[in-house]
């Protein structure tokens, strides 16, 4: 028992040294997760719709 109080008493001591993001913060890293997940996502499908478009033309 004893170890356990010791590594949440450590885990509390940690977690007091952490950075905590702000609410800017925060929401500028979600608007740019977002925009890359939109931009990865149009990519793909662009690449998607033209290897479509030409095994298409080769199979036809």
């Amino acid at each position: 028992m004893a170890k356990a109080n010791e590594f949440f008493r450590n885990v509390k001591s940690e977690l007091g040294k952490v950075t905590w993001p702000t609410k800017k913060d925060t929401y500028g890293s979600t608007l740019v997760v977002i925009a890359l997940v939109i931009a990865v996502a149009v990519f793909l499908w662009a690449v998607d719709t033209a290897l479509s478009t030409v095994i298409r033309g080769l199979l036809n």
